[in-house]
């Protein structure tokens, strides 16, 4: 594969459009192979019922609910793909890369998209008293975390877009692109209130500019967007007092959470062939929180 760049300037026709000019097929992800982390409940469950419906074989990998399990056979009824459930610590480098190959030799020798999910929140208080084993699990998971999941698909990817085979060595049908997702936050772009949680908002600004970064880096074989949910009714916030969600709606133009189900649109563009021109891209999805 030719290098993106020559003398410091892109290259040109570093990537192709599709071949229709019909928007609903675009959308399909038939035959296609997912990769969903943190996907036992909450956005990632959401997130690979989205894809499977779209037509994709979904991997979901979850840290400790088995539930998960369930979640996965109920998927693959549904919706007559396959789906399986994998325990993957994301914060073991060695353990994602195995876990990823596995996978794509399982799923058809192929891996098409990957949605980096898995994190965990602040619960702390501010930065000068939270415990420091604290800050580094935070960051661990939210930003080492979607690192090495990018690392070892866009090896991958990077193989697939330079000899257009599988594993196995056939030739990659209904292929175009990698594409990496990473879940972010609005919490990269503002100060949350009235909780104080300097980490993970440090940790997710990172991830949206990781992907910035990626999409220049893998620009020639896959592309690298990020989505950054707002307040969401997903069990990572039961931990917050009710006094502290009813502020949270009060800031938030359309007055209510988020339910999961309500991202799936956003993850399910920037997977398919409607995103095909999509590179480094944020999708704030949050009510209007952070327009005010």
């Amino acid at each position: 594969m030719d290098s993106a760049m020559k003398h410091g300037l892109f290259a040109h026709q570093n990537t192709t459009a599709p071949k229709t000019e019909h928007v609903l097929p675009l959308f399909s992800l038939k035959g296609r192979t997912a990769i969903v982390s943190g996907a036992g409940a909450g956005i990632g469950l959401a997130v690979a019922q989205g894809f499977a419906e779209a037509g994709a074989n979904v991997a979901i990998w979850y840290n400790s609910n088995k539930k998960a399990l369930d979640r996965a056979a109920d998927i693959a009824k549904e919706y007559g793909v396959k789906c399986k459930a994998y325990q993957v610590n994301v914060t073991d480098e060695a353990a994602v890369r195995k876990a990823v190959n596995d996978i794509t030799k399982e799923f058809n020798g192929r891996l098409d998209i990957f949605v980096a999910n898995s994190g965990i929140p602040w619960t702390h208080g501010p930065a000068v008293e939270g415990e420091l084993s604290h800050y580094h699990k935070v960051v661990s998971t939210d930003l080492d975390g979607t690192f090495y999941c990018a690392r070892a698909a866009g090896d991958i990817w990077r193989r697939q877009g330079k000899e257009g085979t599988d594993m196995n060595g056939k030739k990659l049908e209904n292929y175009s692109y990698g594409s990496f997702i990473a879940t972010a936050s609005m919490s990269g772009h503002i100060v949350n209130i009235p909780q104080l949680q300097a980490a993970y908002n440090a940790a997710k600004a990172g991830v949206i500019h990781l992907c910035r970064s990626l999409a220049v880096e893998w620009v020639q074989f896959a592309r690298a967007n990020s989505v950054s949910p707002g307040y969401m009714a997903t069990e990572i916030s039961d931990f917050v007092p009710k006094e502290t969600k009813n502020i949270w709606k009060s800031k938030i133009p359309m007055g209510r959470e988020g339910e999961a189900h309500e991202l799936k649109g956003a993850y399910l563009y920037l997977a398919s062939d409607a995103a095909s021109y999509t590179t480094g891209a944020d999708i704030i999805v949050d009510g209007g929180y952070v327009l005010p």
